[in-house]
């Protein structure tokens, strides 16, 4: 049994709006994440057949964005620093947070000014904190049982290397006596 094809999706400013409208409604995003999300819009239109003048569209997407950013529905600084904040919470270094700030479509000036909101307290060094959350969340080096420590140790330096941190931090990190060493360094 066939299925009839799809109707493309409607492009006017109406429908274009609502599709931004209801995507913001259930995710938090960009500028140039709903950029894709409407853009995907007019590659489906023209994979279903239609004819759509896409300079025409893209223009009018441009312009609706335009418009919700001067009226706060869309706000990339705020949405890099929550970014920010839940990829610090989950241990990811700085560099793993640029880029996904830049997948995410987050200017380069948005996200450095979001980052150096991030810093935390002052002299701190965020990578440090990050490294020491990862390797507490996923009992890395000094959070694995002493047995398993020397054993599991280039495992645990490539696991944070991985996410982005330093060779020297993640050495400095697994090579911890025990936690208490890193929680004293990171107070």
């Amino acid at each position: 049994m066939d299925r009839p094809p799809r109707r493309p999706p409607a492009l006017d400013d109406a429908a274009l709006e609502r599709a931004a409208l209801d995507y913001l409604g259930r995710y938090a995003a960009s500028t140039g994440q709903l950029r894709r999300v409407l853009q995907r819009r007019i590659r489906r239109a023209l994979q279903a057949g239609a004819e759509v003048d896409v300079e025409a569209v893209e223009a009018r997407i441009t312009a609706l964005l335009d418009r919700m950013a001067r009226s706060k529905l869309l706000d990339d600084a705020q949405f890099a620093e929550m970014r920010i904040a839940g990829l610090a919470r989950r241990g990811r270094s700085t560099r793993a947070i640029r880029v996904k700030l830049r997948e995410a479509g987050i200017d380069e000036t948005v996200a450095d000014a979001a980052l150096s909101l991030y810093g935390g307290a002052p002299g701190a060094d965020p990578d440090r904190a990050a490294a020491i959350r990862l390797a507490r969340r996923r009992r890395l080096g000094p959070f694995r049982a002493e047995a398993d420590r020397a054993a599991h140790r280039m495992r645990d330096l490539a696991a944070l290397a991985r996410a982005g941190f330093a060779p020297g931090l993640c050495r400095a990190v697994i090579d911890a006596p025990d936690a208490a060493a890193l929680d004293e360094a990171e107070d």
